[in-house]
């Protein structure tokens, strides 16, 4: 189940917790976040290819095509056996920014967001079925756990794709892992 935790940035052992899809969305948006909530509009199996599986959605991702100007869509999967899954999550796990919206759609496992939009740290906990929309400038980080086990949709403005700025600030050290969080809620 799809989870929002709230946390005053200097104080992560704090949070409001939230559990309904659209309250979750509407907490998000007031600080300029997209969360929806997507279905399948056709089956496709578990060794689905990208254009499959891009095919199984394609209604939703042409509503923020056309909204926001998106010029690419991939599919990104990450498995425990991954041989690089440290690197990666080390890469996603100090706080950055971008110069364009980050769009993730799950379209299998979860991950863990954070957003730092203010003087708060919002943590998503995303699953199958969940689109995160994250506006260019927003700082943010996200964490996959020690053991990544995910399908995304990913839309780029820019088709160079992802484009990390990072902050330097450590906030992300002080916060829950994916691991903790998920041993805190569930």
């Amino acid at each position: 189940m799809s989870l929002l935790t709230i946390h005053p940035e200097n104080r992560p052992d704090e949070a409001v917790a939230i559990r309904d899809p659209e309250t979750i969305a509407d907490a998000l948006w007031d600080v300029g976040v997209l969360f929806e909530r997507w279905t399948a509009e056709q089956a496709f199996t578990p060794d689905a290819s990208q254009e499959e599986v891009i095919s199984a959605y394609q209604s939703s991702m042409n509503r923020l095509i056309d909204r926001y100007e998106f010029r690419t869509a991939d599919v990104i999967s990450l498995r425990p056996d991954h041989p690089d899954k440290v690197k990666l999550r080390e890469k996603f796990l100090s706080e950055h920014t971008h110069a364009e919206f980050e769009v993730r759609f799950f379209v299998e496992g979860k991950g863990l967001f954070y957003l730092h939009p203010d003087d708060r740290v919002f943590l998503v906990l995303c699953e199958q079925g969940d689109l995160l929309s994250v506006p260019a400038g927003v700082k943010h980080w996200f964490d996959m756990g020690e053991h990544p086990d995910f399908r995304c949709i990913r839309l780029f403005s820019d088709p160079e794709g992802w484009i990390a700025h990072y902050t330097g600030n450590p906030i992300a050290e002080r916060f829950p892992t994916f691991e903790q969080h998920l041993a805190r809620h569930s």
